[in-house]
């Protein structure tokens, strides 16, 4: 799994920033992001970043990328520790 965590302080590019990541996995907190642990993914999000946000990054804005491997071990408590259970819906 890889984090995505931001903080970003000019409102229209935080909004685009956050819009692109959706793309790519789903939103955890306000601006933290769940994304499948791909080499694929990293690779575009990393280039992306490089070529279309950075330069555009103000000197306080940050965006911190975590990979986290199968060996790291994830506690879920409240609405998150439902997200990997499977439901079965009979109608």
């Amino acid at each position: 799994m890889l984090l995505v965590s931001y903080d970003i302080s000019n409102d229209k590019l935080r909004a685009r920033f956050s819009k692109y990541l959706e793309k790519y996995g789903m939103r955890l907190q306000c601006s933290v992001f769940q994304i499948r642990n791909s080499s694929t993914f990293l690779n575009n999000i990393t280039c992306d970043i490089e070529n279309k946000f950075k330069k555009r990054f103000e000197e306080s804005d940050s965006v911190l990328i975590f990979v986290l491997t199968d060996s790291c071990k994830v506690i879920k408590y409240g609405h998150s520790a439902h997200d990997d259970t499977d439901c079965l819906f009979v109608m």
